[in-house]
């Protein structure tokens, strides 16, 4: 099989962190024989590229200092200006050319258009030009749109008329979905960029470890995890490890700052992978804080909870989006309310102080991320699919 992705962000070398969930995916299709292209848009002039093994057709679309739509905030974050929603415009209309070009070259078997809002144009176009077969990916954000913008829920209607296949990451996605559509939809999710070992011994921290991974934006919720720091150390003593960047990290900084627990929080930034691997074999706990953030944004599914897990660490998460799909509530973790640094304290003491249900979560949560997320079983759904719509074009 020869395929095609059409998405907004992508790795831009072979170290590069966006999108990390779909370089895994095309490593695991690669080795099962098929041939794997990117159609991504530039970064700051970022030309096209190979990123392990995977050729990266970059399409240019804005001068140099402004072609950052994508890849760093999101598209989505970033419409909210009217400049950018005006730069937005240019993005279309250089990936639709850059889309029909491409597919006319390399004539595929079959294109996976990722986030269908604004993707699904360049892929009916395609299918109307090329004859490709399209199947539809959606993550999450585009639904965001739909309740933003009202010319979009018209817009997806459409695209996914035309669309061979629908695929959603999570059960909370394919929810939004059916809200407007009722074609079948097949719930693929995705599993760990990092190398996940299930034979780690968990250190005897004499001050507990707390791990965030992510980026440091709004739905992400670290601040009413910093807020949550104090509480928890009235009763266990801890320190919180920061992974990530992000516009809010300055904030975030500033509040660890006023409510004086500095010391007791590291903000690391980007680290590579055998740090990061290092860091959650470490932890004792691993918290995601996300929340619904003022635009109506939220996790589609939150793969560094997968992560977690495969490194027998004990998670607490907000219960919001597709997290239920990974954090069964006092079975492969502890589901706290959003929004509530108290809610927060309360169940990571809990998995501080009670040893049986620590050791509970840890071994019901391997064995969820070791099947529901196994890239054998992922990359089974995906290639069945694929090959499905191929047969019926």
């Amino acid at each position: 099989m020869k395929l095609c992705l059409f998405t907004s962000v992508y790795a831009m070398s072979d170290i590069d962190k966006h999108a990390a969930f779909l370089v895994e995916s095309n490593k695991h299709l690669m080795s099962r024989g098929h041939e794997i292209h990117v159609l991504a848009p530039s970064y700051e002039g970022l030309k096209s590229h190979t990123v392990r093994g995977v050729k990266v057709h970059r399409f240019r679309y804005f001068f140099k200092r402004w072609e950052h739509l994508t890849h760093t905030e999101g598209a989505p974050n970033r419409v909210g200006n009217p400049f950018y929603l005006f730069v937005a415009v240019f993005y279309v209309l250089a990936g639709l050319i850059a889309a029909i070009r491409l597919c006319r070259k390399e004539k595929f078997d079959l294109v996976h258009v990722h986030w269908p809002f604004p993707h699904g144009v360049w892929g009916v176009a395609v299918k109307w030009l090329t004859g490709t077969p399209i199947a539809f990916v959606f993550h999450g954000a585009e639904l965001l749109l739909a309740k933003r913008f009202f010319f979009v829920e018209p817009c997806l209607k459409f695209f996914i008329r035309r669309a061979s296949a629908l695929m959603c990451n999570s059960n909370f996605t394919a929810g939004q979905l059916r809200k407007i559509t009722d074609k079948p939809i097949d719930i693929i999710p995705y599993g760990c960029s990092v190398n996940a070992r299930d034979d780690i011994e968990k250190p005897k921290n004499i001050k507990k470890k707390l791990l965030f991974v992510g980026r440091i934006i709004e739905r992400k919720g670290l601040p009413f995890l910093l807020q949550a720091i104090p509480l928890v150390n009235e009763k266990v003593e801890v320190h919180l490890d920061i992974v990530g960047l992000g516009k809010a990290k300055e904030e975030c900084e500033r509040l660890a700052q006023a409510l004086n627990i500095e010391d007791q929080v590291t903000f690391h930034g980007f680290v590579e992978d055998d740090e990061l691997e290092q860091m959650y074999a470490d932890a004792d706990v691993f918290v995601l804080p996300s929340v619904v953030d003022n635009k109506g944004d939220t996790e589609g599914l939150g793969v560094v909870l997968v992560e977690a897990l495969s490194f027998k660490t004990p998670v607490v998460a907000s219960d919001v989006g597709g997290i239920s799909d990974v954090i069964i509530n006092e079975k492969t973790g502890l589901l706290v309310e959003e929004r509530s640094a108290e809610s927060l304290a309360s169940a990571i003491v809990k998995i501080l102080t009670d040893e049986t249900l620590a050791a509970t979560v840890v071994d019901q949560g391997l064995k969820h991320a070791q099947h529901y997320f196994s890239w054998q079983r992922i990359v089974e759904k995906v290639d069945s699919v694929s090959q499905r719509v191929i047969a019926s074009s």
